[in-house]
């Protein structure tokens, strides 16, 4: 999947792709896995909910089978898939783990962007 609000990042990419594209606007990496029955409830969930905030919101895919990923989620200390970090300007904000109903997300992204906003 890949699209201007939601790319594929691996270990190799990922600096550039999430922590740096970071510094422009709020970007959502889903930590999962194809036999993960969780992720792929929560994937159409997310990409529903990213089409809601007009392009102000990417989401990275992160699958941890693929080559050298599996170090980002021990970099990030993910304990189970799905886990869903995002990150602002370099740095990790908030995170939530387990699949969610596209209210829960939403509400996550809004308290997440009320946070940034207030700190601004």
């Amino acid at each position: 999947m890949s699209s201007s609000l939601s790319f594929d990042t691996s270990y190799e990419t990922f600096h550039e792709s999430v922590i740096q594209a970071s510094f422009t606007r709020l970007i959502l990496v889903d930590i999962w896995a194809d036999w993960c029955a969780p992720c792929l409830v929560l994937a159409p969930v997310l990409d529903l909910a990213l089409k809601d905030y007009g392009g102000t919101i990417a989401l990275a895919k992160l699958d941890v089978d693929q080559g050298e990923n599996m170090k980002i989620a021990g970099r990030y200390k993910v304990r189970g898939f799905p886990t869903v970090i995002a990150f602002f300007q370099g740095e990790e904000k908030a995170r939530f783990h387990g699949a969610k109903s596209k209210t829960e997300v939403r509400s996550f992204i809004e308290s997440l962007m009320s946070d940034i906003n207030r700190n601004r």
